[in-house]
Formats: structure tokens, sequence, C-alpha cells
């Protein structure tokens, strides 16, 4: 069977950013999202803005490619905000400390390939593409969990 599978697309960084405010008052801890897409794609930007909006006060929030991992107390439960860009084995994931993480947190993932046979089979994937209008992007969302099938509806809709 296929697994589920919408696409949308989102026409501005605001367009971006609202999803993201969307989506996050509907995640808890042992959600995952996974966040493909090239460098530039908006991975990022999702992240920052779900991050934000979650935060009582929003504060800075830096891109995790050189700490590799952020993590921030939210009123919905600990984040944390993994770029494996660097990565290179998967056993350096187990080391961060990810494979826990996914189960007591709320797990934002970029480049999530690099989880190899550490990808939570429950995640909801997202993939980022530029759009055909500048600053826009193409959004993918794949899950095989029935979690998510009410929640991208409501996104949708």
């Amino acid at each position: 069977m296929t697994p589920p599978r919408a696409e949308l697309t989102l026409p501005s960084p605001d367009a971006t950013c609202a999803l993201a405010a969307r989506l996050a008052p509907r995640l808890s801890p042992g959600d995952v999202l996974l966040m493909s897409g090239g460098i530039g794609a908006g991975k990022t930007h999702f992240a920052r803005c779900l991050i934000q909006s979650l935060q009582e006060t929003p504060e800075d929030v830096p891109s995790p490619t050189f700490t590799l991992v952020q993590v921030y107390d939210t009123p919905a439960g600990e984040l944390w905000h993994a770029d494996l860009y660097r990565l290179s084995v998967p056993d350096q994931c187990v080391e961060l400390g990810l494979a826990d993480a996914f189960e007591t947190a709320i797990c934002l993932v970029e480049w999530p390939d690099r989880l190899q046979d550490l990808t939570p089979s429950t995640a909801l994937s997202l993939s980022f593409d530029a759009g055909s209008a500048d600053e826009s992007r193409q959004l993918s969302l794949d899950w095989s969990d029935p979690r998510w099938d009410g929640l991208v509806a409501e996104l949708l809709a």
C-alpha cells in the first residue's frame, strides 16, 4: 500500500511561516518531523517559525548547522532542532541523544537521510523544493502513521 502524501505550494516565506505556526500547537513529545530539501529550500525557516510559535516569548532561533542540536523548553514540551548535514554515520546521531529524544521530545530534523536505520517509522516527512515563483516553495508531506492523517487534513483545509 502506498503511504499517504500531500503536496502544496507555499507562495512566500510568510506562507511557510504560517503553515509552521498552524502545525506547532498540534505537536507533542514523541512527534518527529523529518525536513529534507537542498540548501536554501526553507527547512530552517520553517523550523524557526515553528519553534518561535511555541515559545512563550519568541527568541532568536539559530540554525543548528554547527552546534548540530539546539534544545528548547516550550509549553508543549522539550523541542530538539537537529541539523545532521555534517554527520557521516548514524552512530553520531545516537551519540547526540537523538534516538532518546525521538521518544521524549518534539524533534525537528534537517537532513534526515543521515539517520538511515534510526529514522522513526512514525515521523512526518516534509520535503521542501523551490517553487516556480521567486521565494515560493513546493512542500510534500509523507507519512505512514495514522496519527498524521487528520492533522495533515486540518493543515490543508
